[in-house]
Order: C-alpha cells, then sequence, then structure tokens
C-alpha cells in the first residue's frame, strides 16, 4: 500500500478524463472524476486478469453500466497499457477505438457495449449466472469475479429492479457492484427525482451492502476485501462520491459537485481547466501524459498480474491433467462450436403449432446440448419451454447444475442477462415470452445487434389468432418492427438480426437449426399459438423440403408457368396451400406458393434464386397476419398484400380468421380480385 501513488493514480485518471473530453468539445467528465479512486484501487489489487491474454476465459470481468462515463475506463486501461496516448487524444473522433460510449473490445478489457443506462450491469449479472453455470460442472476453481460499475441513473432505470431481484434470488456472490453515488444527475440533484432508500432496497432483495466513502480508499479496500470473501450474496458497495472531484476555478477555488459538470467540458462550466490540470499533478501542456510514478507504478502492476495469472493457470493445469474428459468438454464449450445434432430426427405429430414444435426440439436440444441456458418471463407453459424445462430444473441459489432460468415477469432483463451470459462465453442463452411483449426488449434487442451475440429470442402467440385476449395481447405491429432489423447491418456489415417465422413443424426443426447455427447475431423465432396444417410434401420428406428455408424463402408448391404467385410467411402459407386448392379446382388457375421464413436471409441469395423464387414478370400477392409492409418489399408495386392495418379484437381465434378475412375461401377471392387488376 502507497497512499501517495494511489492518490497520484487516481488523479491522473481524472486529469485524462478531463483532457479527453475538453479535446473532444464533447463528453462527461464528472463522473469519471468520482470514480477514479475505485477504479485504481479494484484494478491494482483485485481484478484479475493476463495483461498478456485478454481473452483468458477465467479472468475477472467488469461491465460498465454508466456507459457516458466511458473516459473513467479508457483512462485506467491507458494506464494498464491497453490504449495508447494516441487513442485517449482522440476521444469520440472518427476511426478512434475510444468512443463515446464504451463498445465490446476485449483485448483492450471492454467486455460490453453500454451506453442505456440499467443494461450494462444487467449484462454483468447474465456473465455471473454464466460463471456459476459453467463452475456448477467444472468446479470451483472457476471463482473469477464479475464486477459492475453503476450510476444514480441506472439504479433509477427500471430494469436494475429485474436485475436486483434476480440476482439477489440466485445468490451472486460472484457479482460485485460499485454505485458510484454522487447524488447529481445530469440536469438535477437526484433528490429532486427520489427519496428511495437505495440500501434498504437492495438488501430486501438479498444483497450484501456496504456504504463507503467513495475516495477513502481503505474504505474501498476493505469493501472490496470483504464482497470477494462474501459466499451466499451479491455485493452492492455505496460509494459516496463527489461530481467533479479535484475541479476547481480560475481563482483556484473548489468547484465540486454541481450539476453543470456532469454532461459538458469542464471549460463550459464555473470550473477552469487549465487550474484543474494543474491541481490533479497533470501538465497543461501534455494533458494526455501518464505521471512518471504512476507509470513506473503500473509497469510492475502489469509484471504482477502476469506471474499471478501464470500461477492461476498452473492451477487449471493440474485440473486438466486430473479430469482430462471435464477439460475437453469445457474446451468445446468455450469454442463456440455445437455438438452434432439431427434435427431430422426430432418427430412432429401433424398439425401442431410452431409453438408445439419448438417445443419438440427444445427437448432435443435439453438432451444434446449441455451448455444450454433457457429462460421464460413466467410463461413456460405457454411458449412451450416447458419441453426444455422437463428435461432439466430451473437455477437455484446454490445449486446451478440446472439449465433453466425462471426469470419471472421481467422481459427486459431476462433479454439483457441473455446478452450477458453471451458476453462471458461458454454457454447459450435462450430466452422466451410472447412475441407481442418483444416490445419491452427491445432495447436488449437492439444491443444484442450491435454486440453481434447469437442470443436466441422465442416469442410465441405470434398473431391476432391469440384470439380471446384481445388487441393488447394480439401482435399487428412487431412482425415489422423486428424485420427492420434485419435490413439494419451490424458493424461487420451483416444483418443485424436474424428473424424466422416458420410455416409448420418441419420449418420450425430448420429455423432453429438455422438459430444455432447463427453464432454472431441474434435470433428471432415466431412461432404461433395455434396448430398449422402441414405443408406437402415435395421430395423424399418434409423436412428435406424445408431445409430449403436455409435460404430464407423457397417455393413449397411450383409449377411451370404460373398464374399467380402468393408469398407468406409462417401459419399463412398455410393458408394459402387451402385457397390455392380453390384457386384451382374452381378457377382453373396455375399457382406457385412461397414460403419467405426470412426476408434478410433471402436477400443475401443471388438474384437468380430470388427470381426464381419469386419472379417479378408474374402476378404476386402477398398474405401476412401483421401489417402489409412485411411482404410490400417482397411483392414490389405491381404485387398485391393483404394484411391488418388495424388492432385486433377480443374473439376466438376462428372468428377473427373470419372477420379479418384469413379463410381459405376469402383470401381466394382477395386473389382473383387483385388478378382482375393486372
Amino acid at each position: 500500500m502507497n497512499k501517495k501513488i494511489d492518490q497520484q493514480s487516481a488523479d491522473n485518471i481524472r486529469a485524462l478524463a478531463v483532457a479527453m473530453v475538453e479535446k473532444a468539445n464533447s463528453g462527461h467528465p464528472g463522473g469519471p472524476m468520482g470514480g477514479a479512486d475505485f477504479m485504481h484501487i479494484l484494478y491494482s489489487e483485485f481484478f484479475n486478469y493476463d495483461p498478456t491474454d485478454m481473452t483468458w476465459p477465467f479472468r475477472d470481468r467488469f461491465f460498465m453500466d454508466a456507459g457516458h462515463l466511458s473516459t473513467l475506463m479508457y483512462a485506467q486501461y491507458y494506464l494498464l497499457g491497453n490504449y495508447k496516448k494516441e487513442d485517449v487524444a482522440n476521444f469520440r473522433q472518427w476511426g478512434s477505438i475510444t468512443p463515446g460510449h464504451p463498445e465490446v473490445d476485449l483485448k483492450r478489457g471492454i467486455e460490453n457495449t453500454s451506453g442505456p443506462l440499467g443494461q450494462g450491469h444487467t449484462m454483468g449479472v447474465g456473465a455471473a449466472i454464466a460463471a456459476k453455470f459453467l463452475g456448477a460442472r467444472f468446479g470451483d476453481w472457476m471463482d473469477h469475479k464479475v464486477y459492475g460499475f453503476i450510476s444514480d441513473g441506472g439504479v433509477q432505470e427500471e430494469i436494475s429492479q429485474g436485475a436486483g431481484r434476480i440476482a439477489g434470488h440466485l445468490g451472486l456472490n460472484n457479482f460485485i457492484m460499485f454505485y458510484d453515488s454522487n447524488d447529481i444527475q445530469l440536469s438535477t440533484s437526484t433528490d429532486e427525482v427520489t427519496t428511495e432508500d437505495t440500501a434498504m432496497k437492495y438488501e430486501s432483495w438479498g444483497w450484501k451492502v456496504v456504504t463507503i466513502d467513495g475516495h477513502n480508499h481503505d474504505e474501498i479496500r476493505k469493501a472490496l476485501t470483504d464482497a470477494n470473501a462474501e459466499t451466499e450474496k451479491p455485493t452492492l458497495i455505496i460509494g459516496k462520491t463527489i461530481m467533479g472531484k479535484g475541479c476547481v476555478t480560475s481563482e483556484g477555488k473548489t468547484f465540486e459537485g454541481e450539476c453543470e459538470l456532469h454532461g459538458q467540458p469542464i471549460g463550459h462550466t464555473g470550473a477552469d481547466y487549465t487550474k484543474t490540470l494543474i491541481n490533479l499533478g497533470a501538465n497543461p501542456d501534455s494533458p494526455f501524459d501518464i505521471y512518471e510514478d504512476v507509470s513506473a507504478f503500473y509497469e510492475d502492476l502489469l509484471q504482477r498480474k502476469i506471474v499471478e495469472a501464470r500461477d492461476k493457470k498452473v492451477d487449471i493445469s493440474i485440473w486438466r491433467e486430473a479430469f482430462p474428459e471435464d477439460a475437453k468438454k469445457l474446451d468445446f464449450f468455450l469454442s463456440g462450436e455445437l455438438p452434432a445434432l439431427d434435427f431430422e430426427a426430432i418427430e412432429h405429430k401433424a398439425g401442431l403449432a410452431s409453438r408445439a414444435a419448438s417445443s419438440g426440439v427444445l427437448g432435443y436440444l435439453a438432451e444434446h446440448v449441455e451448455n444450454m441456458i433457457v429462460s421464460s418471463a413466467d410463461l413456460s407453459n405457454s411458449d412451450k419451454t416447458d419441453g426444455f424445462l422437463k428435461k432439466t430444473h430451473a437455477l437455484k441459489k446454490g445449486d446451478f447444475s440446472g439449465s433453466f432460468l425462471q426469470a419471472g415477469v421481467a422481459e427486459l432483463t431476462m433479454a439483457c442477462i441473455a446478452n450477458g451470459i453471451a458476453l462471458h462465453g461458454g454457454v447459450i442463452p435462450v430466452v422466451a415470452t410472447f412475441f407481442v411483449f418483444s416490445d419491452y426488449m427491445k432495447p436488449a434487442i437492439r444491443l444484442s445487434g450491435i454486440q453481434e451475440l447469437g442470443v436466441k429470442y422465442v416469442w410465441t402467440h405470434d398473431a391476432f389468432r391469440v384470439g380471446e385476449d384481445g388487441p393488447t395481447h394480439q401482435p399487428i405491429e412487431q412482425e415489422a418492427q423486428i424485420r427492420l432489423l434485419e435490413k439494419l447491418k451490424n458493424h461487420s456489415g451483416n444483418p443485424s438480426f436474424l428473424a424466422l417465422r416458420p410455416a409448420d413443424s418441419a420449418e420450425t426443426s430448420v429455423a432453429w437449426k438455422m438459430a444455432l447455427e447463427n453464432k454472431n447475431t441474434p435470433t428471432g423465432l415466431i412461432l404461433s399459438r395455434q396448430g398449422i396444417k402441414d405443408l406437402p410434401t415435395k421430395g423424399t420428406s418434409r423436412y428435406q423440403d424445408a431445409l430449403a428455408a436455409e435460404k430464407g424463402g423457397y417455393l413449397v408448391k411450383e409449377v411451370e408457368n404460373p398464374d399467380v404467385v402468393l408469398v407468406a410467411n409462417g401459419s399463412e402459407v398455410a393458408t394459402l396451400v387451402a385457397a390455392t386448392e380453390i384457386l384451382e379446382t374452381e378457377h382453373n388457375l396455375k399457382v406457385n406458393i412461397a414460403s419467405v421464413i426470412s426476408e434478410g436471409v433471402f436477400r443475401l441469395q443471388s438474384k437468380e434464386y430470388q427470381n426464381s423464387i419469386i419472379p417479378k414478370n408474374k402476378p404476386l400477392f402477398g398474405l401476412t397476419a401483421g401489417l402489409p409492409v412485411n411482404l410490400e418489399g417482397l411483392v414490389g408495386d405491381a404485387g398485391k398484400v393483404f394484411g391488418l392495418d388495424h388492432f385486433g379484437y377480443s374473439a376466438p381465434a376462428t372468428v377473427l380468421d373470419d372477420k379479418f378475412g384469413f379463410t381459405s375461401e376469402k383470401v381466394s377471392q382477395q386473389v382473383l380480385e387483385y388478378l382482375k387488376t393486372v
């Protein structure tokens, strides 16, 4: 312990944060100045990782919730050698590796993309669950910690309720969170918006809570020591800090704790930039320097970290030699590869709802994919994830040998936890709820896409045929919203999401195959509540036919020189098959039917293939239980899409089919009316 170097290091972090924001003329300097002491003590004395192997699977992990405090991370990691001087000097600039909010960058220590408050620490909870899951299978030596950093805004975001409840309920003693409690938010002081007792709230959820002076290094040290020794509960360290710690005016007077220091360069406030740098021990002419003594301290620190990681790796090697089969299995989990799976062997009864077919697939996966966690928002018997649950048991405090997470009614929290599980690695996350409640999940779905995570979303009750539950539960516009993400590219240049709405049981098996093989983007399976008549078999088996869905779209019925091509996905494909029987037998028309499970994947195929399925020189008619825009891009301006432009109503599904015009008779009439116009 060296009080002088500890203070210099924290002040160096403060000065760097101030300089980054000032040069960029954009950012949040006050918060990083308050959190600098905790970061330095955490990384210098407690955080275990290997500087020579940043993706080491058994490292500790740090999940930032308050993404606007990105300069706090960049400054700390600059001291650790993860960034260069020019990197921090180019904060928030085009092409820099120090963006305005942290983005996943494992080789530099950034474990998660953060910015939307509340999600960062919730992803940390997910990572802690993944670590517990793996530890239950491979041993207590897998004892790495997950640290979170949250601000007043993150505590206030509603998602913190779900994350706090679940972490406490599961007894995630491997999760340690620092709450930077400085009483200041972007536009107000916290006492203007809340009077809750945060400590009491977290204690009621089953957390260990300690309140400290967030600038007192001995108190930080003791809190982290106790948290690391805790065996039953997650820990919340409430650090009372000062916004803009170290800021002074041009006269050298203290200017700390002011709201205006939160979200703008301090040179735009009552503080003085140059005098503040001097007060912190920095050289205003070279503000991005690491102080000489701090540099020497961190060089020694890095060598110590390398030795400690080497010792840990020796212990792991001893375990590997003692348990070679377990070691092989762990490596396989961490590789992200899949075991050999025979989806064709999964048998389905005739005419199943696609949610029921999915249940059968999940039952198969429960027996063949050992590193999968499935979760449901209190709907496992309705979204049919109980097909998986029946083959395992729920995760419990002190017992993570199961593979099912009972998330309770917390769709956003559950989805965000899945992102954290995926970020940790070694475990495949699946989350399920009703499709209409994907609305609750959108912020986390978006971060799944940005972070390029292979989370699997299972959404059932996919259309107005939910029936008697009425308009609140009947998705109309949700498919259009989700399919927009198929049109949005991630930073790797690929569609940011894969949306799959299978047309029958065989396509449901294929959809699961596609979802599991899609490892670098999230996937959504959109499944029916009601039974669907299986599509006719063209080749050796319906499953073999349905494998063509891997191209996004294919013909389930094909004739030469058709008079019209009908296009749909999901249960509407079966409706088109029934309508075609009328069109052919009563009106002597020749009809092709295209099932397009994913427009995004379909658009990735060659133009020749696309035109062979949906030829632009033929009349095209689309049928969708959602907004017409779902299919308008496929049928074009000359085609016609019959869909819904209104919310649903409460009535039995068969009644709604008739009232809304989705019977085979009424659809065939729609096709005939359209053909009169072409």
